[in-house]
């Protein structure tokens, strides 16, 4: 099997909501990373940011780094300030042996302000997209000659959040700009994770596997709620526990070729979803549809 699967430590310690969590510590989060079955481990703000510090951690518990967030503003600063801004990032991707870097677009976000309502997420113009997507295909070029492929993440209550904005990144970029696929976020926001799979397989870089309740997000948006405060409400959970069928999405990826990471992420109150219990299920859930969907 070609994949490598991973989880994102948000299942036990939230990066938006520091409080949530707040009493475990990393050790806790990569021993019982490993205990459910996963390889890797994306970055977590409890992580030591230099390779030196941060490699002989992760070897402790048999696990590789699988890549970590960056939040651009390159509709506020150009390419130059951007790369200077993320230098400290990308040395440490390269350093950890990651092959891509979760991007993503945070200038005007509302998806860490706790009193503002998802209807009230930033939605770009023309001249907007006329800025943003020359930067970011520059952003991806330089990348791509430190060793990172750019890997966009889509994501609820920033500009680039719904499948018809996904698909004019892509029709607004090459192949500088992967794409990051969260099954999760595009389910929120209205889309279909298998059609965006099936359109931009080719463009795919890294996969955050996350489900989706149902009901919560229902809820979510009859109750037109922030960001945070559906997550509280548990809108997100691990593949298994929701909606989001994977088996076909997996299918469309292992057509193409994908040889990535499959990330398991899913934000919850650690209080009310116990971490490691929800990561045995994420891992066998996705372990068992990739053994299936992929070449061995």
């Amino acid at each position: 099997m070609p994949v490598r699967l991973a989880i994102n430590p948000l299942t036990w310690t939230n990066d938006d909501m520091p409080e949530l969590g707040a009493e475990t510590p990393l050790e806790t989060c990569l021993a019982e990373a490993r205990l459910a079955g996963f390889e890797g481990v994306e970055l977590g703000n409890k992580f030591p940011r230099d390779a030196a510090t941060l490699r002989p951690v992760l070897a402790r518990h048999g696990l590789a780094l699988a890549s970590g967030w960056h939040g651009s503003r390159l509709l506020e600063r150009d390419v130059e300030a951007e790369m200077a801004a993320a230098e400290p990032h990308i040395a440490l991707l390269r350093a950890m042996g990651c092959t891509a870097i979760v991007f993503a677009e945070v200038s005007r976000a509302v998806h860490g302000e706790r009193a503002t309502p998802l209807s009230r997420r930033p939605v770009l113009g023309d001249a907007d997209w006329t800025l943003l997507a020359p930067r970011l295909a520059e952003m991806g070029r330089r990348l791509a000659a430190r060793g990172l492929r750019l890997a966009y993440h889509h994501h609820m209550g920033t500009v680039i959040e719904t499948e018809a904005e996904i698909d004019r990144l892509m029709a607004s970029t090459g192949p500088e700009v992967g794409l990051l696929l969260d099954t999760g976020h595009l389910t929120f926001a209205g889309g279909d994770p298998l059609a965006a799979a099936r359109r931009h397989a080719a463009r795919i870089a890294h996969v955050h596997c996350k489900d989706v309740r149902p009901a919560a997000m229902a809820a979510a948006k009859r109750q037109d709620q922030p960001f945070l405060a559906a997550v509280l409400d548990g809108v997100f959970t691990v593949p298994g526990d929701g909606g989001v069928d994977f088996a076909p999405v997996f299918a469309t990826l292992a057509a193409a070729g994908y040889d990535g990471w499959l990330v398991v992420e899913a934000e919850q109150d650690p209080a009310r979803a116990h971490p490691l219990t929800y990561a045995r299920m994420g891992h066998d859930h996705v372990a068992a549809l990739a053994a299936a969907a992929f070449p061995q």
